[in-house]
C-alpha cells in the first residue's frame, strides 16, 4: 500500500521519497554470432553457410534474440584466439554490445582450456553468456558453465593427441630414412627427384677444408679466422665462428650418417635410447676416419681445463674492445673482478695506460655496472622508439631514455646527442641538423615488404589447413600427398622469410647456431618490456660469447670515466654523452665524442 504524503517515513527521513533510485532498465538483447572452419576444404563444402542458418534459427526460436550480429573466421585454426573477427568480437563485447555469444560448437571458439578460460571470465565481466548450440551448454546457469568446462577439458585432450600423430608420422619417415624438412646443412642442395639432401659439389669443397684446417690447427677459432680471411661465407651468406665450425665437425651426416630427434628444445644432448641414428643413409662428404679423427680431437680439446691453440683465450669479457678511457683515449683491457656472495664473477675493465706507467686517473669499471647500465638504456630507447612522434618534445624523450633505478646519477643528456637521437626516431634520419620540413629519402621496398608479409601469413594458415585435411578429413589427401606439399609449403616459407631479412639488412645467420638466435631473441622481446632488465639473469641463460656478439651488432664504443659510462657510440653513428649530476662545464661533452670517435 503506497504511503501518504507526510507520513512518519518521511517525516524522519525527508530525503527518502526524492533520492529513491530509478528502476534499472532491462538490457536489450543481442546475440555475437561466431562461426570458424580451419580448412578451405570446409569453406568449400558449405560449413560456415550451415552454421551461419543453424545458429540465426537458434537464436530466434530457442532464445527469443532478433537482434545479432554474425563474425566469420575462415580458414583459421583453434589452436589460439589470434583470429581478426574472433578480436573484433571480444572488442566489442568489451564494449558491452552484446548480451550472447552464440557458437556452433564449442571448439569453434577454442581448443586451449587457457584461453576459453581467459575469454570466459572477460565474458562473465561484461555480463555476456556463452551459449553453444550442439553440446546445449548456456553459461548463464551453473549446469552449463561446469559442463562447458569439463567438454574443453576432452577439446584440449584432442589437440594435444592430434600433435602425438603427428610426431608418430615424423618419426615412422626418420626410421626409414626419410628426410623430414629440417634445415639443409651447407655442402648438400634438394634433390626434388630424390626428395633428400644431395651433394653440392660448391659447398662440398667448404666442408672438405674445414674439416681438413681443423685437424691441422687443432682450434675451431683459428678456422674461423681462416675462413673470414679467405671470405668463406655460411651458407645463407653469414660469417663462420667457433660455434658455427664446431657444429660442422659435430655434424655425422657430413659421414652419410642420419641423425633425428637428438637434441631438446633448449639446445641438450638427449639420450642415445631417444635419438634415431641410421648409417650409411646418404652419400657422405668426409669419410668415416677423418669425422672420427676430428672430433677425437675436439673431445681433447673439451676436456681440457685451459684450451693451449686457443692464443691464450680463457674467459669471455662481454664488453672487451669496445670501451675506451675519457681521458686518454686508450682501449681499455679487461679482466675477471672478484667473485659474489651467489657465485657470480663479473668481468672488470681498465685502462691500459697504467701498464705503461703513464699515470691516467681513471678508475676500473665493472660488468656489475655496465652491464644493467647499457641492457636498460638500450630497452629505455626501444621503448621510446615505440611512443615517440613529430609532437613529442625532446625533453620528454630525455625523461624516457632516463627512466629507471640505474640512471638516478644522470642528470642530463648532451643536447646534440639528444636532438640526433630524437631525428633518428622521428624521421628516421640519423643528423642533428635534419630538416623535418624537407622530402625524406624514399622507401621503395615498403611494398614488397607488405606483399611479402601477406604471402608469409597465406603459407602459415596453408600449413596449418594441410595438416588439417591429412588428419581430420575423410576424404583428405595421402600420406604422400601430405608429405611433398608440406615440403613444397615448408620451401617457400623460407624463401619469403630470408628475402624478408635480405629486405630489412638482416644479417642472415647460420642455422646451426641456434644459441646465437636465442640470445638475440630472448634479449630482443625483454628490451619491449617495461620493466627493469636483469643483466645478470641473461649471463646465466646465455653464453658470455652470445652476449657479446649481441652488444656488438649494436654499440660500437663506450667511453667510460671514473667507473661510470661517460658516452655510448651506436653502430648507425648515433652518439648519446652522459653529463652525471656531480660534473659540470662544457668540456664534458668535447672529450667525450671524441674519445667514443
Amino acid at each position: 500500500m503506497p504511503k501518504k504524503r507526510g507520513s512518519n517515513e518521511e517525516f524522519l527521513n525527508p530525503g527518502a521519497r526524492r533520492f529513491r533510485p530509478p528502476e534499472v532498465m532491462p538490457r536489450k538483447l543481442k546475440a555475437a554470432i561466431y562461426v570458424r572452419v580451419s580448412t578451405r576444404y570446409q569453406v568449400d563444402k558449405d560449413s560456415l553457410p550451415f552454421q551461419k542458418e543453424e545458429l540465426i534459427n537458434y537464436i530466434k526460436y530457442a532464445l527469443n534474440i532478433e537482434d545479432y550480429e554474425i563474425f566469420e573466421d575462415a580458414g583459421y585454426s583453434a589452436k589460439n584466439t589470434s583470429r581478426p573477427k574472433f578480436q573484433e568480437m571480444m572488442s566489442r563485447i568489451r564494449n558491452n554490445e552484446f548480451t550472447h555469444l552464440v557458437v556452433y560448437k564449442i571448439d569453434r571458439i577454442s581448443r586451449n582450456l587457457l584461453d576459453f578460460a581467459q575469454m570466459y571470465e572477460e565474458l562473465q565481466k561484461h555480463n555476456c553468456s556463452f551459449v553453444s548450440k550442439v553440446e546445449q551448454f548456456d553459461t548463464s546457469t551453473a549446469m552449463g558453465e561446469a559442463m562447458t568446462r569439463i567438454v574443453l577439458v576432452f577439446a584440449e585432450l584432442e589437440r594435444k593427441m592430434t600433435g602425438e600423430r603427428v610426431t608418430a608420422i615424423m618419426f615412422s619417415r626418420a626410421e626409414k630414412g626419410l628426410w623430414n624438412g629440417a634445415p639443409i646443412p651447407i655442402g648438400y642442395k634438394w634433390s626434388e627427384e630424390k626428395k633428400y639432401p644431395v651433394v653440392d659439389p660448391e659447398e662440398a669443397k667448404v666442408v672438405r677444408y674445414i674439416f681438413d684446417r681443423y685437424i691441422s690447427l687443432e682450434s675451431a677459432l683459428k678456422v674461423s679466422y681462416d675462413l673470414a680471411a679467405n671470405s668463406v661465407k655460411t651458407k645463407r651468406g653469414g660469417e663462420w665462428t667457433s660455434k658455427t665450425v664446431r657444429d660442422v665437425i659435430r655434424n655425422p651426416f657430413y659421414k652419410g650418417t642420419y641423425r633425428y630427434n637428438h637434441k631438446t628444445q633448449t639446445g641438450t644432448e638427449k639420450p642415445l635410447s631417444e635419438q634415431i641414428i641410421i648409417e650409411c643413409n646418404h652419400e657422405p662428404i668426409i669419410s668415416e676416419e677423418v669425422w672420427s679423427r676430428a672430433n677425437a680431437i675436439m673431445d681433447t680439446n673439451a676436456e681440457r681445463s685451459v684450451a693451449h691453440l686457443r692464443n691464450n683465450i680463457r674467459y669471455t669479457h662481454i664488453f672487451s674492445k669496445m670501451l675506451k678511457c675519457w681521458y686518454c683515449g686508450m682501449t681499455m683491457g679487461a679482466g675477471l673482478d672478484r667473485p659474489r656472495s651467489d657465485g657470480y664473477r663479473p668481468s672488470k675493465y681498465y685502462c691500459t695506460s697504467h701498464n705503461r706507467k703513464q699515470g691516467c686517473p681513471n678508475r676500473y669499471i665493472s660488468d656489475i655496472i655496465i652491464g644493467p647500465f647499457v641492457l636498460n638504456y638500450l630497452a629505455n630507447m626501444v621503448q621510446a622508439a615505440q611512443s615517440v612522434s613529430k609532437r613529442t618534445r625532446v625533453d620528454t624523450l630525455e625523461k624516457m631514455l632516463l627512466r629507471g633505478k640505474f640512471f638516478s646519477n644522470v642528470d642530463h643528456i648532451e643536447r646534440d646527442g639528444l636532438l640526433t637521437t630524437f631525428n633518428n626516431m622521428v624521421y628516421g634520419v640519423a643528423r642533428a641538423d635534419f630538416d623535418p620540413k624537407k622530402d625524406q629519402q624514399d622507401e621503395p621496398n615498403n611494398a614488397e615488404l607488405d606483399l611479402l608479409a601477406s604471402e608469409r601469413e597465406k603459407y602459415i594458415r596453408a600449413l596449418d589447413r594441410l595438416q588439417s585435411l591429412y588428419l581430420f578429413s575423410d576424404d583428405g589427401i595421402s600420406e604422400k600427398d601430405y608429405i611433398v606439399q608440406k615440403g613444397e609449403l615448408e620451401d617457400k616459407l623460407e624463401s619469403v622469410n630470408r628475402r624478408i631479412a635480405e629486405i630489412q639488412g638482416e644479417a642472415p645467420e647460420d642455422d646451426a647456431d641456434l644459441l646465437q638466435k636465442a640470445t638475440r631473441f630472448y634479449i630482443q622481446n625483454e628490451l619491449v618490456k617495461k620493466q627493469s632488465l636483469d643483466f645478470k639473469k641473461a649471463v646465466s641463460v646465455f653464453d658470455k660469447e652470445s652476449l657479446k656478439d649481441f652488444f656488438s651488432s649494436v654499440i660500437d664504443t663506450m667511453t667510460v670515466k671514473d667507473g661510470r659510462v661517460k658516452a655510448i657510440r651506436f653502430k648507425n653513428g648515433l652518439t648519446n654523452v652522459f653529463v652525471y649530476k656531480d660534473e659540470t662545464g662544457p668540456e664534458e661533452h668535447e672529450s667525450a665524442v671524441e674519445a667514443s670517435e
